[in-house]
């Protein structure tokens, strides 16, 4: 096992006996809603809610895109009032609270011209903090987010994950006993999101009270307690063991090679006679969840051998917080309709067309006639940045490649290279065949570009956007309306279309910007994190989309930092600093990782983890819910290390297992092993 020292360890540490000291104290209510009630003219955007946030917990605020988490937020930081209810905020009036609260909100609110350190004395300005105060809490939380020796950075400069640290920073320059954060990570990598969470456990710990609102389900499993919000209202309270209760259902993890014909086959299963509650495609599996493990478990079996659906493994495994919120949604008939998008032209033949023409062009010494993209020895260059780094790539049509990497890896640079707004500095491109005159409002025609900024304009309406994009991707007249109509009703926007598109809610805005890079029927598909903020639902929609679009053969390549939904790529390459380090199918990069992940269950997790970070690198343990997840080099040696470490500590192991590497968990050791590769080869 390898000791090292990380910026956080002190404080994480430290942490520990401040979080045994509050264990058994009495709960404090410093939040306390009653009856909130928020309407906007005719619209009630919340309906009487009520819910209290106790001190020094991670309170979690969950829920679909339009629930009202945003207007709830808003009204506990005093930026809005509400129309009628009781809202008592460290026993004030919110607007009267605000000096002792920290509000992250979901639109970007640093000023990029601005550095890291004069982005935090412009907030301690404003704040009334001191000089003293000022430099103190400076040090402590740059160290604490890992930018304590880039002060002088600006703001513009930083990658996604850097820029929300530095937000984070600003809320606590005031130290303020609560902190509200509305979607946080959206948009950020998952090794900078497992960062951000660990920060927050230990603000925690230390005392601090943490509202926090996420469309990623896997990390709202770290909330004490967590409400799940939709249409204006709160349904149901309580910590992860208890929703998973009161849902009274467990999970069967079923796994084979046609992941779309075995849904196939168990959606109709799904009533009460046969104990079959819901069936939800997860990437490489699905979760059938069922109220009687080994009766459904039967039935799952003869199911599929009736249909000679091959089963590679079936398991039963507890409910997931993602689980529980989809059924949940799925019980109030919230599940987005999945409508195929109606075709103007026979794309099957166009795309062969396509394949034809550059039956004989060489590139390289290969044939490109059934790749649609194609990159060899990539490169850009920015003055003395390289952003790019000889990258190689062919993505075939009916193809779904995943290009995936942290924040400032050059995915989004490579992308707009590839669909030709950028010029590369070096390297050869194939694009449907071509590859001169990449420019061309021909090709352009054929590609469809989703970039990861919201492109359309929000002082237009929804209706006007569609139609625009119309016109720029050259849809035919007679079936403009049909394909705006089609947008409309998959975004569950019908009867809102004369809505500004600014007014929408961001994952609403992810839908329409999705629909308008698609009623064209391109036959290249760029999508730069096309999910990024949208709900549970609505993401498995867009991959219904996805997956249908690939079906008809159009070559779709794809970025994303939700790597739960990337299991449903064909294949995927990591780029780390500007090169693609790793591709193969998830199935194949998962099986390639070295050592061995462990499931611990102990009586104190946090402070196991922190604990374990003090003798491990701190990307190899991460907390899943009630569980931790440690990748061990060499396991035989290590576990009994492992448990006289915790029991050393008084920490009760209960279990352990080897699991199966989730792509997550391959992803951040790819990312992490490749830069300390690089940072010992620098030494």
């Amino acid at each position: 096992m390898t000791h090292t020292h990380s910026s956080t360890q002190n404080l994480e540490s430290q942490s520990v006996a401040s979080a045994n000291k509050t264990q058994n104290s009495p709960e404090v209510s410093l939040i306390h809603v009653e009856s909130l009630q928020k309407d906007y003219g005719q619209l009630a955007a919340v309906r009487g809610i009520s819910f209290e946030v106790f001190a020094g917990e991670i309170f979690g605020l969950i829920g679909p895109d339009g629930a009202g988490k945003t207007t709830t937020f808003h009204i506990l930081g005093g930026v809005m009032e509400a129309t009628s209810g009781t809202i008592d905020v460290l026993g004030k009036k919110p607007r009267h609270a605000r000096l002792n609260i920290g509000y992250l909100t979901q639109q970007f609110s640093l000023y990029l011209d601005l550095s890291i350190d004069e982005n935090l004395r412009y907030t301690a300005g404003l704040r009334q903090v001191s000089e003293a105060d000022f430099q103190q809490r400076r040090d402590k939380y740059l160290t604490l987010m890992g930018l304590d020796n880039i002060g002088d950075r600006l703001a513009g400069k930083l990658s996604g994950g850097m820029k929300q640290k530095l937000a984070l920073c600003c809320a606590l320059i005031p130290q303020p006993q609560i902190l509200l954060l509305d979607e946080p990570t959206t948009g950020v990598d998952p090794v900078s999101r497992r960062e951000f969470w660990d920060v927050l456990a230990a603000l925690a710990s230390e005392g601090m009270t943490i509202v926090v609102a996420t469309p990623y389900l896997d990390e709202a499993e770290r909330c004490n307690r967590i409400a799940l919000m939709y249409e204006g209202e709160i349904h149901e309270v309580g910590t992860l063991t208890q929703l998973r209760d009161n849902l009274g259902l467990q999970r069967l993890e079923v796994r084979t090679k046609d992941i779309t014909a075995t849904e196939t086959a168990l959606l109709p299963l799904v009533n009460s006679a046969t104990g079959i509650a819901d069936v939800q495609t997860f990437g490489d599996r699905l979760d059938v969840m069922v109220a009687d493990p080994q009766q459904a478990e039967t039935l799952v079996k003869h199911t599929l051998a009736d249909q000679q659906i091959a089963l590679d493994s079936i398991q039963t495994t507890e409910a997931t917080l993602e689980n529980v919120f989809v059924a949940r949604l799925r019980q109030q008939g919230s599940d987005p309709p999945f409508i195929p998008l109606p075709k103007s032209r026979d794309r099957a033949q166009g795309i062969e067309n396509g394949r034809n023409a550059p039956q004989n062009l060489e590139f390289k010494s290969q044939s490109f006639a059934a790749v649609a993209i194609g990159a060899n020895n990539l490169r850009k260059t920015f003055g003395n940045f390289q952003a790019v780094k000889g990258v190689n790539l062919d993505i075939h049509y009916g193809e779904i490649y995943g290009l995936l990497g942290a924040n400032g890896a050059g995915k989004t640079t490579t992308i707009k290279i590839l669909c030709g707004l950028l010029p590369p500095t070096s390297g050869d491109i194939s694009l449907a065949g071509q590859t001169q005159d990449l420019r061309s409002g021909d090709l352009r025609r054929r590609i469809g570009y989703m970039s990861q900024k919201f492109t359309l304009y929000d002082d237009l309406t929804v209706l006007e956007n569609l139609e625009f994009y119309c016109g720029v991707y050259a849809v035919p007249t007679h079936s403009r309306r049909q394909k705006i109509d089609w947008v409309l009703e998959t975004c569950g926007l019908v009867g809102q279309e004369k809505m500004l598109t600014g007014r929408l809610p961001g994952g609403w805005k992810q839908r329409v910007a999705f629909g308008a890079s698609v009623m064209h029927e391109p036959e290249i598909l760029f999508l730069d994190e096309p999910t990024s903020g949208v709900d549970p639902l609505a993401r498995r929609q867009f991959w219904r989309l996805i997956n249908d679009f690939a079906r008809q053969g159009t070559a779709v390549l794809v970025t994303t930092h939700y790597l739960e939904e990337a299991e449903q790529c064909n294949r995927m390459g990591f780029m780390v600093a500007g090169e693609v380090v790793m591709q193969g199918s998830p199935s194949e990069i998962k099986a390639a990782q070295p050592g061995q992940l462990i499931e611990l269950r102990v009586d104190r997790n946090q402070q196991a983890s922190n604990l374990l970070k003090e003798h491990l690198d701190g990307w190899r343990v991460a907390i899943f819910g009630d569980r931790l997840h440690v990748v061990l080099d060499h396991p035989d040696i290590d576990i009994p290390t492992v448990q006289t470490i915790l029991a050393n500590a008084n920490i009760h192991l209960r279990s352990f297992r080897p699991v199966p590497f989730s792509l997550e968990d391959a992803f951040i050791s790819v990312v992490q092993r490749t830069e300390q590769g690089t940072a010992h080869a620098a030494n």
